[in-house]
């Protein structure tokens, strides 16, 4: 009889930075349709050393990233050691693991998410299931997003599934499948300058309510050649390195501007992204606690119910999403959808440990 109950562990680094996302999950299966219970959840902050190790890394040489690849590795098994110790979980099915994306560059065939070497296995005493994207960018496919799968069978009741981390991404049906795409740079960019005021983030988006919208800077912005692609597409870290903090530093305005100017970029993309108007959006990632954001979004889409969970699903729905990846790979079982990624076929990726 075929297995319908899992109990895994989702791990996820996102390219903000914020640390290392741990969901114990467990899930089941049965008619037909997938439910699933989040436990304990929790983000580890990345140590001083690893921060700055990894705020680089884009910028190492190749012998010098195969260096940090491989401490990375070991610095994350002793992490999920420690997050199952401290849990008193024992003998999950497995742990799901997305790794750290340094490089993304589909277009060249490259896609590194460092941490995904052997060495993941050497303190762990339950299979890892990990490195999900290398496969599909080597069937042609962007490597990304892999969540949406995740949207579809999980979150079934939502017209869209946005998610506003790094980068802001979103998933939802059109005749006959699923599509989703990466809109713009969200935390990435938000982050930066919230650090540049002397903050770790902008909380509540206070700091972007008392600016104001530059109207120029924001025409620069929207102009972006990357907002008129057609899907599949996604964004790395590259391109806010080279597009966008570029052109927000040399617009020389004040900090609270640049961030009001921004999270209006960032609500009207994600508009322009809805091919209709209307329905329930659920939102998750970090910025789902910028209530600034969110209402410049509400202002854009007047006619979507736009709902934010609770805080497990709002933090943790990306890790989720890689725990279940990890199910359906141990199953054989599709996990990638080709209509999303732009991969010649849909396809069972992760290499199992």
């Amino acid at each position: 009889m075929e297995k319908t109950r899992y109990n895994v562990i989702g791990v996820m680094s996102g390219t903000s930075l914020d640390g290392i996302d741990f969901a114990h999950v467990t899930f089941d299966f049965k008619d037909g349709k997938w439910t699933f219970s989040i436990h304990e959840a929790e983000t580890a902050a990345y140590s001083d050393d690893m921060l700055r190790r990894l705020r680089t890394a884009i910028t190492l040489p190749p012998a010098d990233l195969s260096a940090l690849n491989l401490d990375y590795t070991l610095y994350l098994s002793n992490c999920i050691c420690r997050f199952l110790k401290r849990h008193h979980i024992s003998r999950p099915d497995a742990i799901c693991s997305h790794g750290h994306t340094v490089l993304h560059q589909p277009a060249d065939g490259i896609t590194l998410q460092i941490g995904n070497l052997p060495e993941i296995k050497t303190h762990i005493k339950a299979p890892v299931v990990c490195d999900f994207r290398v496969q599909d960018v080597r069937l042609g496919g962007q490597g990304a997003p892999l969540v949406p799968i995740g949207d579809k069978l999980l979150f079934p009741e939502y017209t869209y599934c946005l998610n506003l981390g790094g980068f802001s991404n979103i998933s939802f049906d059109i005749p006959n499948r699923r599509i989703a795409f990466d809109i713009s740079p969200v935390n990435t960019v938000l982050n930066h300058y919230a650090q540049a005021a002397g903050r770790d983030f902008d909380d509540g988006g206070s700091l972007a309510s008392s600016g104001t919208v530059d109207a120029n800077l924001l025409e620069q912005l929207d102009r972006n050649p990357y907002y008129r692609k057609t899907f599949p597409k996604s964004l790395g870290f590259e391109f806010v390195l080279s597009e966008v903090l570029p052109l927000l530093d040399d617009s020389g305005l004040a900090v609270e501007n640049i961030l009001c100017t921004y999270c209006e970029h960032i609500a009207r993309q994600i508009a322009r992204a809805l091919p209709q108007k209307t329905g329930r959006m659920l939102i998750t990632g970090g910025g789902a606690y910028n209530l600034y954001l969110i209402d410049r979004i509400q202002a854009a889409l007047p006619e979507v119910e736009i709902v934010v969970p609770e805080s497990k699903i709002i933090e943790f729905k990306e890790a989720l999403i890689f725990a279940f990846l990890g199910v359906l790979r141990l199953r054989g079982e599709n996990n990638v959808l080709s209509s999303v990624t732009g991969a010649r076929q849909d396809h069972c990726s992760g290499v199992i440990f």
